[in-house]
């Protein structure tokens, strides 16, 4: 799009196999195999005030990630926070987004891949939240998904691989192309399971439900808005959501490092009303976040 600056011709610095590069340097083979093949795993990241926001337990994911793939990340968690806390200064970024990715080089081109080397990358631009609180509280329109989140014995659905995310880009094209600004999709079984990138939240007479993580991440951010939930004396409830069931809730909500608290106000036929629930955990999540 015009205007849109590409993310392979910035200034800056990307952590890549153990040492900063000029951005512009930070390279892979046309035929690597993360590309062909699907092995790749990766974490979206926040920075609030220089510092980023579980930061840990994203560089755990990381690597636990690697692991369900059978690939061996080779940093630790630690050594990830020590790279994202150095390519984040060098970047002189205060309030913006992380890219940590791992994945399988060039080595050997086919279905198995064995002997290839496991690289790992990190970049990081600015990426200042683009909500202003009116805005944010009228809501987004989700359009529901044709494609399924997939049976946990088809896919490694407890990664956060790259592969699993073709049909959210297809399912976010179809919406964004019919004027909807995400995509609600179901599991296997017809049951709700989340946006394209997000975890999603019902008021049910007050109360909070979510669709239990079985099949789909049981998202860093929506672990957080649960505690916070819970700290305000709102009762939390994970369990088996079918899709008639949204008739019923009050509100709706998403959850994700992109979306932090992000109010829903339709879903294809169903509609709800932004209040005082979503606000409320919009506001201790931004206290959170900023301490």
């Amino acid at each position: 799009m015009a205007g849109v600056l590409p993310f392979d011709d910035r200034d800056g610095f990307i952590w890549f196999d153990g040492k900063l590069l000029p951005w512009r340097d930070a390279k892979v083979h046309v035929l690597t195999h993360g590309l062909h093949y699907g092995s790749c795993v990766f974490e979206g990241e926040r920075v609030y005030g220089g510092k980023v926001f579980k930061l840990t337990e994203h560089s755990e994911r990381l690597v636990k990630s690697g692991e369900i793939l059978g690939m061996k990340v080779p940093f630790s968690a630690a050594e990830i926070d020590a790279a994202t806390t150095q390519v984040i200064k060098a970047n002189n970024i205060v309030d913006g987004y992380v890219r940590p990715v791992a994945w399988r080089g060039s080595e050997m081109m086919g279905v198995a891949a064995q002997a290839n080397r496991i690289h790992v990358a990190i970049a990081v631009w600015s990426r200042p939240s683009y909500w202003s609180p009116e805005a944010r509280m009228r809501g987004i329109r989700l359009n529901i998904s044709e494609w399924k989140r997939p049976h946990p014995e088809t896919a490694p659905t407890a990664s956060k691989a790259a592969g699993l995310y073709m049909i959210c880009t297809m399912s976010k094209h179809k919406a964004e192309g019919d004027g909807f600004e995400d995509s609600l999709m179901m599991d296997w079984r017809g049951q709700v399971a989340e946006a394209t990138g997000a975890n999603v939240f019902f008021v049910f007479d007050g109360e909070l439900h979510t669709p239990t993580p079985d099949c789909f991440l049981n998202g860093i951010t929506r672990q957080t808005v649960i505690a916070l939930a819970k700290q305000r004396g709102i009762k939390v409830v994970e369990r088996a959501i079918f899709p008639e069931e949204m008739a019923k809730a009050s509100e709706c909500f998403l959850t994700g490092t992109a979306a932090e608290v992000t109010p829903v106000r339709e879903i294809g036929p169903y509609t709800f009303t932004p209040g005082e629930v979503s606000r409320q955990l919009i506001a201790d999540y931004e206290a959170l976040v900023r301490e």
